[in-house]
């Protein structure tokens, strides 16, 4: 059918992609709000812009949903892949490929029994990497000296731990003060138990002895963080050794699971950190009373075994009696035996002398006198070179001291002038009229007076680093 034959199709206004994708953009943001959405985590990819994709699934339709990054950071539940949740958020549309999308401001667990399954995955998950095994958990000290305890600082948990650790046995206490309930509760958890573990030897810190994570009971929501990977891996990676105290008796958490030890209450973990000191002292000195009768009753032993034992060995007399009588009997033999011992020894002398020859020891003799005469040839020839050269040498020093000394100067025309007191005159102001001087020339001596009148005192001279100093 052309436009001719139809003239209300002719009217129609014309749109372009954009604006029609626009438009359903505002009709359904406008029709839509804010909805709260059921559904199954699908397909769940975390970017690495921060932002999180996934999709919201029934038995029926699946609903694309997004997460920007900063509502991700705020959020308390971290989506996983197949949990049942409920997604607060507005329906909007993605015009670049034509579908609708929740964008979400809020995750829930859809009831208590996704949370359990969540738990229970994770669980499974952890325990297949081996972090809750027995073997790895390690033993607690007897009697720490210094204890680190994570939890909240204004609830009762750290009174009632106090006052336990008073009663038993105190202890030096050191306090990571943490929200214990919270979206940052288990970060600052994970990091409390990582800080304690990163404490240097010899610091202003010490390093406790054994860690205690504590907190109050609640329901399963505000337990949440001691759930929480980060804080299971923690406890996991931790050199020092660990007692979970998280809720009552009844509660049960992940951190339980990875601890060293769990107490059911943080005064139990107390009672499990230190030993009561009256019942110490009083195991010491019951143990010290039964070290004292065992000694007593050793020493009883052995004294009686002693003395049945003395009762039948024989007298000293007895015992001496056959080794006197060999020495005896030997001391009669060595007189013998060394006269013989002497005589084949001289006979051997008497042998081997007869079989030496004076020229082979002579020529031995000869031979080395004559190496010691070239040695001494050697050496006399060396002593009389070095001399020689220390002889040049020494002249040749000798020149240079002249050439430099004050007596070559004064064979130049110059004099030095002394008083009579043998001090150097080096200007004239120092001379008095009338005074005896002594003259030293390059060849002697003379002495003269000086005369004519006083000259004017000269105004000192500031003296320089840099003047040059006299030729004496």
């Amino acid at each position: 059918m052309s436009e001719a034959a139809n003239p209300v199709l002719a009217n129609l206004p014309e749109f372009s992609v954009s604006e029609i994708a626009g438009a359903l953009k505002r009709v359904v943001e406008d029709t839509f709000p804010f909805v709260r959405v059921r559904g199954e985590i699908s397909g769940l990819k975390f970017h690495s812009s921060g932002h999180v994709y996934f999709d919201l699934k029934d038995d029926k339709a699946v609903l694309n949903a997004v997460i920007w990054r900063g509502t991700a950071q705020k959020l308390k539940i971290r989506p996983e892949q197949g949990l049942e949740v409920v997604c607060t958020g507005r329906i909007s549309t993605y015009p670049g490929s034509s579908r609708y999308q929740i964008i979400v401001e809020q995750v829930e667990l859809a009831g208590l029994g996704a949370l359990m399954a969540m738990l229970e995955e994770r669980k499974k998950r952890l325990a297949a990497e081996g972090l809750f095994a027995a073997e790895r958990k390690k033993p607690l000290p007897y009697l720490p000296s210094v204890i680190g305890v994570i939890t909240s600082p204004t609830g009762a948990v750290i009174r009632d731990i106090m006052h336990r650790l008073n009663d038993r046995f105190p202890r030096r206490v050191l306090l990571w003060a943490v929200p214990v309930q919270g979206e940052r509760a288990a970060a600052e958890v994970a990091a409390a138990i990582a800080g304690f573990n990163a404490l240097k030897a010899g610091g202003p810190l010490p390093i406790p002895d054994v860690l205690i994570v504590a907190r109050g009971g609640g329901s399963i929501e505000d337990l949440m963080a001691f759930n929480e990977e980060l804080v299971v891996r923690a406890v996991a990676e931790s050199r020092i050794p660990l007692i979970s105290a998280v809720g009552h008796e009844t509660d049960t958490t992940l951190i339980y699971l990875v601890a060293d030890r769990r107490a059911p209450t943080p005064t139990a973990a107390a009672e499990m950190a230190v030993p009561v000191r009256a019942d110490l002292i009083s195991q010491t000195m019951e143990l010290e009373r039964r070290r004292l009768r065992a000694f007593a009753r050793a020493m009883s032993e052995r004294r009686q075994k002693l003395a049945s034992l003395a009762r039948v060995l024989p007298r000293a007399e007895q015992l001496f009696a056959q080794p006197r009588q060999r020495f005896d009997v030997a001391s009669e033999r060595l007189g013998n035996a060394l006269r013989q011992n002497l005589n084949a020894h001289r006979t051997l002398f008497l042998r081997t002398a007869s079989l030496l020859r004076p020229r082979p020891i002579a020529r031995h003799v000869e031979v080395s006198l004559q190496r010691t005469n070239v040695l001494g040839q050697r050496l006399t020839q060396s002593h009389r070179s070095h001399l020689a050269a220390a002889r040049k040498r020494f002249e040749s020093l000798t020149r240079i001291l002249e050439s430099v000394s004050y007596k070559a100067v004064l064979s130049r025309g110059f004099a030095l002038v002394r008083g009579e007191d043998g001090t150097l005159k080096r200007a004239a102001a120092a001379i008095r009229p009338g005074e005896r001087l002594e003259l030293a020339f390059g060849d002697g001596q003379r002495t003269a007076i000086a005369e004519g009148t006083a000259p004017p005192k000269p105004k000192k001279p500031v003296p320089t680093s840099g003047s040059q100093g006299s030729l004496l």
